[in-house]
């Protein structure tokens, strides 16, 4: 195929089929992914080339959907699940974590358990309630589970078909707002590791961690301080469990500070986790704490709120002059 331009949600779709075409077990189950294609068109086309048994339109029914799942991963398939809105997830999730992520280890590795749980995260589409949350924490706190969270076209191609491969569940995070940005991606190439961060943009004086819909925030505030004469190196997490944080210890040893930015609520987030062990692992190069940005501590507001809700720009630029103060 070669080298293509196209959007998160293209790649998605690409990353399915290739996926779909390689093993004959992977199979696609949501509300609306077939006929309709999904409600942001991810699964478009997918139904009417591998037919209804293979992209299944389920009930409304999160719960049913996962332990439908189960079942199908026990017999050896690769159940690919998707949670048409984020704020959706929650009537599953005692299927997620109660038994998803302990089977494994409950069976004494006798059975696997690769699903793939897709949720588009995240806000600034202008939505109702229930459809613009973040939700990774609940499920980076329950072992057994993998998360992943994209933010380019490039991740989101690799990444999907990295995850249906896997042998372990998966929640594999997209940002929904995200969805139309586009990137070349060279579909002959070898993927970077799926659980690995990467640098994006290399800098001096401030590391600023984040992932998925953020990280365009924070190349956004990267370029934005280079015209202040200030020198930020924008590392994307890529995957908030397992953490992989070498690269950031070795940036922050560098620089000595460190702002970690994600649209989930500051409070028990993963930038509370990711403080911690850089604060460990770097102490005695720190010249300032390891500062947060993030939501607020509620519920996630009524769309014309959320542009004053959701980290931005000024947010992240806010921090690292708090950091570069200290």
């Amino acid at each position: 195929m070669g080298i293509e331009t196209l959007t998160i949600g293209k790649a998605l779709n690409l990353g399915l089929r290739r996926a779909m075409e390689d093993d004959a077990k992977v199979m696609l189950m949501g509300e609306d992914i077939g006929k309709l294609g999904g409600v942001f068109r991810i699964t478009d086309g997918l139904q009417k080339d591998f037919g209804e048994d293979r992209v299944v339109d389920t009930p409304l029914a999160e719960a049913g959907i996962l332990g439908t799942a189960v079942g199908l991963a026990m017999r050896g398939y690769r159940p690919v699940c998707e949670i048409q809105f984020d704020g959706f997830v929650f009537p599953a999730y005692n299927q997620i974590v109660t038994q998803v992520a302990k089977i494994h280890a409950r069976s004494k590795g006798a059975l696997r358990m690769p699903i793939v749980i897709r949720i588009p995260f995240g806000g600034g589409i202008g939505a109702v309630e229930h459809h613009s949350e973040s939700p990774e924490a609940y499920f980076a706190h329950t072992p057994g589970l993998k998360v992943v969270a994209v933010s380019n076209p490039v991740d989101a191609y690799w990444g999907i078909q990295q995850a249906i491969a896997h042998p372990d569940p998966i929640v594999f995070l997209e940002p929904k707002r995200r969805y139309w940005e586009k990137a070349e991606v060279d579909t002959d190439a070898t993927p970077d590791p799926l659980f690995r961060s990467r640098v994006v943009r290399g800098g001096d004086d401030v590391t600023v961690l984040a992932y998925g819909p953020m990280v365009k925030t924070a190349l956004q505030a990267a370029e934005a301080a280079e015209e202040e004469g200030r020198s930020l190196e924008v590392v994307d997490l890529r995957t908030v469990s397992p953490l992989d944080l070498d690269p950031v210890y070795e940036s922050v040893r560098r620089t000595g500070r460190c702002v970690v930015v994600h649209e989930a609520a500051v409070t028990l987030g993963l930038g509370a986790e990711i403080a911690a062990r850089v604060t460990e692992n770097c102490f005695h190069s720190l010249e300032a704490p390891v500062l947060r940005v993030g939501g607020y501590d509620t519920p996630y507001p009524p769309s014309k709120l959320e542009e004053e809700y959701l980290p931005d720009l000024d947010r992240v630029l806010d921090a690292v002059d708090r950091s570069l103060g200290f």
